[in-house]
């Protein structure tokens, strides 16, 4: 029998597939015999009669409308209906809606006003565990209270993640002597070292609530500090910010499940401290792991050098702070910067590239292979793969995620299962939210899963259209026209699953990010078959790395590297601006619903996808975007002036806020204050009346006055002293100043302090365009009653209104009388 070449002939019935569907396909209904007096449904009353009096063409139209609008009536609708949910249930899709529960449970904790105690979500479980046990004989109400029961399980979960964390949060800026172990070494592209901490002691002074890890910068430490060494230094520990702006992302919730309680700078450089302490198996084998990574890495940086040597380490062990941030942005802007973040991606390639090479080495021993199951093998060693590299990678969440998802399909081909299926998809989801619940409401697991359930549902939909079809047996090719058409078929799978992904992915990464690639399509079409070569020159790397004959394959993955970051950065030279400004969160939830009904349904019950997604896409601009945002430490407030232009209070702004406000705001330019001396008569305070709608920021006077396109006025205050200044004429008015109270007075002036904003975080302030006697309102990031991770707020200095600390002058030294 000949093979499956591009040559072969092939019997028709060998081109039918069958899709394991078909095996819950109901069977037709049996018509019932009519009888004599009664009509025949599938006819029209009086039939004969019409069919008299019209030709018959006409008459046969008639009965056709006639029966579509009999097949519509509600009563066959809902019969309709109940089969196709019946054949859904049938099919497993209560199980595939296992975790959309457990996650929609865990975002409305994390979306409560306040932290709820345990009491409340257990009394709920047991409730609903029980009307759920006793309403077993009642299938749809049964239904019901299980999900009601697994939603509450999803909160519950994430309730017992939060106490579990349990993380001591740095309350106040503070500079003391840090006495710890190093975890991990990154080394910047800016060329300062970051260590990550756990704190054994502080001094000078002793802080009586530390934080057990902490994040330090400096600008260079000793050759033998590595993982797991115990050093000490003087350092200024800064707390967690929170979020640059209401509704974006919470940098101190990520330190808070991350277990990192401060960050900061070492003023002078670490120092080794020796000791005999005896150190924890768990310490040891952590800083062994971090040693090896470190070891691995720096050998890869000194094989292929350059930014290719960063994303090389970045690939195979996860070390990717070091690359260059030009790099960061032409990848951001083509849309791979998923790439760099070792994901599914990578672990998916690096279990295809093992099981492909061990499916070809036992291809070798035919007679071995036709009595082994050589397939199992290969998973099982793919399995093993992943798990080392995961290890390798340090055990971030994003690979921790994708190995849980792999790790299932991979288990699944042990045991005979078909390993791409959505049952396998939702058991790594199960197994996420479990381990992790807060990861549900960030971007890196909606996406992940997002892209994920939208390709394998697209994958089921195709193979069921292709099932039941016969297809005549290939016409043979030559060998030109065989490869052609291969490739043809790759090029065009790859753009299927760029744009299925895409597409999936679009509105989640413009509400988390504000931006969106326009010409990632492109991009991963060019640069995806170079990371599918470089990906494998990494695992050869890495098989050959301890035999030290792995120069060549890095060599070859340095050079595939230089040719990704040349096409990467040629596209986003020529890509248009990215920035699409902020959506509305309805619009989200209702593209996600959309994306879980498409995804999960497999009869006709998924076109009730398509009003929910209409819904989202009509929604997507209901929002208002701000017409001035404040950063939390009350130093920069910035507001759009027209022409895509942003104004900013300070000349040297915080450039990863400004960037995020650029991004929200969709503007272009950042337009810088312009300073005036006082009495030169350039500027005054008193002119302010006379500034354009549109005007940046002018400072005189310790004022800094703005003027939006609106006509609202915007005024910037330094010291306390100079806010009456702007009192008569200003609609907005920042302080930056703890000690600083509403000196105006006026209902119609809106004055926020820096206690204010170092209690509620960040701010977004809104002016009514209708009304010049409508106050303008105000809303902040932190709401109060605080959760447990922005607890620490409220023992920050500013927070509870008193200055900056100022270290006593030491007393001059007494003069000594002449001897």
């Amino acid at each position: 029998m000949a093979g499956r070449g591009w040559g072969s002939d092939q019997g028709e019935d060998a081109a039918v597939g069958v899709s394991e569907r078909s095996l819950f396909a109901p069977l037709p209904t049996p018509l019932p015999t009519p009888s004599p007096l009664m009509p025949d449904p599938g006819k029209a009353p009086l039939q004969a009669d019409v069919s008299a009096s019209v030709p018959t063409a006409e008459t046969g139209r008639i009965v056709r409308v006639r029966r579509q609008i009999g097949r519509i009536s509600l009563p066959r609708l809902r019969y309709s209906v109940a089969a196709a949910a019946g054949l859904e249930l049938d099919r497993g899709v209560a199980f595939l809606l296992v975790p959309v529960c457990l996650a929609s449970g865990a975002i409305g904790y994390f979306s409560l006003a306040a932290e709820p105690d345990f009491a409340k979500p257990v009394a709920v479980v047991i409730l609903a565990g029980l009307c759920a046990l006793i309403s077993r004989s009642w299938p749809r109400t049964h239904l019901c209270f299980m999900a009601a029961l697994l939603c509450v399980l999803g909160l519950l979960a994430a309730k017992v993640e939060t106490w579990r964390a349990g993380t001591q949060m740095l309350g106040s800026e503070i500079s003391t002597q840090v006495t710890g172990r190093i975890v991990s070494v990154d080394r910047m592209e800016s060329g300062r070292i970051r260590l990550t901490i756990d704190v054994t002691s502080t001094a000078r002074p002793k802080l009586r609530y530390a934080p057990e890890r902490v994040r330090l910068s400096t600008r260079k430490i000793p050759a033998d500090m590595t993982a797991g060494s115990l050093i000490t230094g003087y350092a200024r520990l800064l707390p967690p910010t929170g979020p640059v702006r209401p509704d974006s992302y919470d940098f101190s919730f990520d330190s808070y499940f991350a277990g990192i309680g401060g960050s900061g700078f070492f003023l002078g450089n670490p120092k080794l401290v020796v000791t005999d302490d005896y150190m924890p198996l768990a310490a040891r084998l952590s800083s062994g792991i971090e040693k090896a990574r470190e070891a691995i890495a720096d050998h890869i940086r000194g094989s292929v050098g350059g930014a290719e040597g960063e994303i090389a380490a970045a690939l195979i062990v996860g070390v990717r702070a070091g690359i260059p941030d030009e790099i960061n942005e032409a990848m951001r802007r083509t849309g791979i910067y998923h790439i760099i973040s070792i994901s599914g991606l990578h672990m998916a390639l690096v279990a295809g590239t093992i099981m492909g090479l061990l499916r070809g080495a036992f291809a070798l021993f035919p007679d071995f292979s036709a009595r082994r199951p050589v397939k199992k093998y290969a998973a099982a060693a793919a399995l093993f793969s992943i798990a080392a590299y995961l290890i390798i990678s340090g055990v971030v969440v994003a690979a921790e995620r994708s190995f849980i998802m792999l790790a299932v399909m991979l288990i699944a081909v042990l045991f005979d299962r078909a390993a791409l299926t959505m049952r396998n998809l939702a058991i790594s989801a199960i197994a996420v939210i479990v381990v992790s619940p807060h990861e549900v409401v960030g971007p890196s697991f909606q996406m992940s899963f997002a892209a994920t359930a939208a390709l394998v549902g697209a994958y089921a939909g195709w193979a069921d259209h292709r099932a039941g079809k016969a297809r005549p047996p290939p016409p043979k090719r030559s060998l030109p026209s065989f490869l052609t058409r291969k490739f043809l078929l790759a090029a065009g799978g790859l753009s299927m699953t760029s744009i299925i992904a895409g597409g999936a992915t679009a509105l989640f990464a413009i509400w988390h990010f504000q931006r969106v690639s326009p010409l990632s399509l492109f991009a991963n079409l060019a640069i995806m078959p170079i990371v599918t070569v470089v990906m494998f020159l990494a695992v050869a790397s890495a098989l050959l790395m301890p035999f030290g004959l792995d120069w060549p394959a890095l060599y070859l993955m340095g050079k595939g590297l230089t040719l990704m970051i040349a096409i990467s950065g040629w596209i986003s030279e020529r890509s248009p601006v990215d920035a699409v400004g902020l959506i509305s969160q309805q619009s989200v939830l209702l593209v996600a619903i959309a994306l879980v009904i498409a995804t999960m349904a497999t009869t006709w019950l998924r076109l009730a996808a398509l009003p929910f997604a209409l819904a989202g896409l009509l929604t997507v601009s209901d929002t208002r975007t701000p017409d001035v945002l404040i950063s939390e430490d009350a130093r920069l407030v910035a507001l759009p002036i027209g022409g895509g232009e942003l104004a900013v209070s300070r000349a040297r702004p915080n450039e990863f806020t400004v960037d995020n406000w650029k991004r929200a705001l969709t503007s272009e330019t950042i337009v810088m204050p312009e300073v005036f001396n006082e009495g030169d008569g350039q500027f005054d305070v008193r002119d302010a009346a006379e500034m354009p709608p549109g005007a940046p920021f002018y400072c005189t006077s310790g004022v800094c006055l703005a003027r939006h396109p609106s006509g609202a006025f915007i005024a910037y205050v330094e010291d306390r002293k100079d806010t009456w200044k702007a009192c008569g004429f200003a609609d907005l008015i920042v302080i930056n100043d703890a000690t600083a109270y509403d000196a105006c007075h006026n209902p119609l002036v809106l004055v926020i302090t820096k206690r204010q904003l170092a209690r509620k975080g960040s701010a977004a302030v809104f002016f009514d365009r209708q009304s010049a006697t409508t106050p303008a309102t105000i809303s902040f990031a932190v709401d109060r009653p605080y959760r447990p991770w922005h607890v620490q707020r409220k023992f920050s200095r500013e927070a509870r209104g008193l200055p900056p600390f100022q270290r006593p002058e030491k007393p001059a030294a007494k003069p000594q009388p002449p001897q």
